[in-house]
């Protein structure tokens, strides 16, 4: 399901050859095999990129597939971007991909993978695929900290993610970790109510799910204490953003589009907030579909994020 990254998606303009302060992705970036990881021992403080190629979960939601070709379109999109990360490295590992609709070997094989890295040190940015990406980061994630360790899941999202269907989808995961990990904590900021069903409402209250609706996010003191709290209720936390959370002039090219969804300075301005909080392990974007864009809007929109979500984690740890 592993296949190596691509050096032909790094590639973009060249403003000086030698000067790092000119330096864009694609002059910084390395290419590792992770399947040779322990040959990288010396590798510290890194962000390590991994694509998850799959939109089987989107499949099983009836959602609108085109998820899976996302990873390598945000690879090249991101690749021209200017450098602003701190003197952080930043490699590309790859992509795990979802194999004759077996998702969850998938979901198994990219939590293995995302336990690798966070032990070398590294920060690793996952980048799907459908939202059910967020269940194999949240496998490497527990794996890594281990089952005793209090996990708290920020998620950027329009949609709760707590449906009880069988077999798992892309809107399942939330159910699919509070149900079997009490020692997890669910937040999600930007619910739509025309998204979500009432029963779905009563369920996020039995999982004691905390969440603010779209409407009632701002970029004040107000949702960063909700933020702020429940980071420190936790020993770690991971960050998660489905792109459907933006309204749909920003980001048509997602599989559930949303009239009444955020705008890109507010997520922007929560991302920043998020990436600061000192005990944040890793982070995932999701739901891009490059089939229904429109001129890349949300493809660039997506690799702009993952630009702030870098920026904004390589200040705390320096």
């Amino acid at each position: 399901m592993y296949t190596p990254a691509e050096k032909q998606l790094w590639s973009g303009r060249i403003d000086h050859e030698t000067d790092p302060a000119n330096f864009r992705f694609h002059q910084v970036v390395q290419l590792k095999n992770i399947d040779e990881w322990k040959e990288y021992n010396e590798l510290q403080r890194e962000f390590s990129l991994i694509g998850f190629v799959s939109d089987e979960g989107v499949r099983r939601n009836k959602g609108r597939q085109g998820a899976a070709k996302a990873p390598n379109k945000i690879r090249s999109m991101l690749a021209n971007l200017p450098y602003h990360i701190n003197n952080l490295g930043f490699i590309d590992v790859g992509n795990v991909n979802c194999m004759n609709q077996d998702l969850e070997a998938a979901q198994v094989e990219l939590g293995n993978y995302i336990d690798q890295l966070l032990q070398q040190h590294c920060t690793p940015v996952i980048v799907g695929g459908g939202h059910e990406t967020l269940f194999g980061h949240y496998l490497g994630v527990r794996e890594y900290i281990k089952e005793d360790a209090k996990l708290g899941i920020i998620n950027i999202d329009a949609h709760f993610d707590l449906r009880n269907d069988d077999p798992p989808s892309s809107g399942t995961m939330f159910r699919q970790i509070l149900e079997h990990d009490k020692q997890a904590g669910y937040l999600c900021l930007g619910i739509q109510p025309w998204g979500n069903t009432a029963a779905l409402f009563q369920d996020a209250a039995q999982y004691g799910c905390k969440y603010i609706l779209a409407e009632n996010v701002t970029t004040d003191d107000k949702t960063y204490q909700v933020i702020d709290s429940f980071a420190k209720q936790y020993d770690y936390i991971m960050l998660t953003i489905c792109m459907d959370v933006f309204a749909f002039s920003s980001a048509p090219g997602v599989s559930a589009p949303s009239p009444f969804g955020l705008e890109p300075k507010t997520v922007r301005d929560l991302i920043r907030f998020i990436t600061g909080q000192p005990n944040l392990l890793s982070f995932d974007i999701s739901e891009v579909n490059p089939e229904f864009d429109e001129n890349d809007k949300t493809v660039r929109l997506a690799a702009y994020l993952i630009a702030e979500a870098m920026q904004g984690i390589s200040k705390q740890k320096l």
